[in-house]
C-alpha cells in the first residue's frame, strides 16, 4: 500500500523513519499538554533509539518548513511545539489506535464505490490519485472503479486534485451473484497486510522485549511507531470476511499489553528529562484518550 508522505515508510530493516518516530513522541508526551518542548529534548529521545543527531535536526527542520511544527526562542534554547495541522495528524493517530482499533468488526455491509476516468495524458495526476486511494484504504476492483468496506469522506482524498472533476462517488451494498470474499480477495494484498501483523508480532509478542533499545521510553516509542505504521497500512476490512487466522486482532492485543507494561517507567523518564514550556495556545481539540494519555506525564 503507498505511504502518505507524512508517515515515510520504514528503513530496510524496518525502523520507523525520523519523522514518524517524532510524530509518535509528539503525539504521546506533547498533544494535549499545552507546552513545547526543547530540541535538545528530542534530540536525545530520538538519540536514545539510534536516529543521529544529524538526521533528527534535519528531519525537524523539515517538518517546521512543511508546518507540522511551531517554534519559539528563549535564550539560547529552541522549543518545538503542534500546529493545527500536526495536531490533526495525532489526533488521527490516537483514534485509530485507541477508538478505532484494527479490526473491523461492526461492518453494516456498506461499501464506498469511487470511479474515474482521466486523459491518457494526465500520467501524474492518476498516480497521485491512486496513491491517495490505497493510502485511505481503497482497493481496485476494476478498470477505474475502487472501493472501500465502509462509508468514506472523499474530500481530504480529493483536496487539490485536478483529477477531482472527473471522479464519481457512490455508497452501495453488494447483491448476488457478487462473492464478497472473492471481491476482498482481488482487491487487496490480503498476504501482504497480514505479513506487517506478522513482523510485528515476531518482534513484540514474547515475554522478552527486544534488547535494543535499552529503555522503556524508548521502547515504547518504537512500539507505537511500529504499531501506527502497521495499522494506517491496514483498510480494516470486514472480519467476516478475511481469514480465520487473520493476525490483526492477535496484534492489537500484544500492543496493548505491551505498551501497558513499558508506560509507568516511560512516563518516569519522561518526565525527568523533557524540558518544557507552556505552549500559549493549547490543544483544546485534544480528545479525552489523547489528553488521558498525555496528562500521565
Amino acid at each position: 500500500m503507498t505511504q502518505d508522505p507524512t508517515f515515510p515508510e520504514a528503513d530496510g530493516g524496518g525502523v520507523p523513519r525520523p519523522q514518524a518516530l517524532l510524530l509518535t513522541f509528539f503525539g504521546g508526551y506533547v498533544l494535549g499538554r499545552h507546552v513545547h518542548v526543547a530540541t535538545a529534548s528530542v534530540l536525545d529521545v530520538l538519540g536514545r533509539v539510534g536516529v543521529s543527531e544529524d538526521a533528527t535536526r534535519s528531519t525537524l527542520s523539515r517538518m517546521a518548513r512543511s508546518g507540522l511544527l511551531h517554534r519559539v526562542r528563549r535564550g539560547r534554547s529552541v522549543y518545538l511545539g503542534l500546529t493545527p495541522r500536526s495536531r490533526e495528524i495525532l489526533l488521527d493517530g490516537e483514534a485509530r489506535i485507541w477508538r478505532i482499533g484494527a479490526v473491523n468488526t461492526h461492518w453494516d455491509g456498506t461499501w464506498t464505490l469511487l470511479g474515474f476516468s482521466l486523459p491518457e495524458s494526465w500520467k501524474r495526476q492518476r498516480h497521485v490519485l491512486r496513491s491517495r486511494l490505497l493510502w485511505s484504504g481503497f482497493g481496485a476492483l476494476q478498470g477505474g472503479l475502487w472501493v472501500a468496506p465502509s462509508p468514506v469522506d472523499v474530500g481530504p482524498l480529493l483536496d487539490g486534485l485536478e483529477a477531482a472533476d472527473h471522479v464519481k462517488v457512490f455508497q452501495a451494498r453488494a447483491l448476488p451473484p457478487t462473492d464478497v470474499g472473492e471481491l476482498v480477495r482481488d482487491a487487496w494484498d490480503l498476504p501482504s497486510i497480514a505479513g506487517r501483523y506478522h513482523r510485528f508480532l515476531d518482534r513484540w509478542d514474547g515475554a522478552a522485549l527486544p534488547v535494543e533499545p535499552a529503555d522503556s521510553l524508548a521502547r515504547q516509542l518504537l512500539l507505537q511507531s511500529e504499531w501506527l505504521q502497521t495499522i494506517r497500512q491496514d483498510p480494516r476490512l470486514p472480519q467476516e470476511h478475511l481469514p480465520q487466522d487473520w493476525p490483526a486482532e492477535r496484534a492489537q492485543r500484544v500492543f496493548r499489553s505491551v505498551h501497558a507494561r513499558l508506560d509507568p517507567e516511560a512516563r518516569a523518564i519522561a518526565a525527568d528529562m523533557l524540558d518544557t514550556i507552556p505552549d500559549e495556545g493549547g490543544d483544546e481539540d485534544a480528545p479525552a484518550e489523547a489528553q488521558e494519555h498525555a496528562s500521565a506525564g
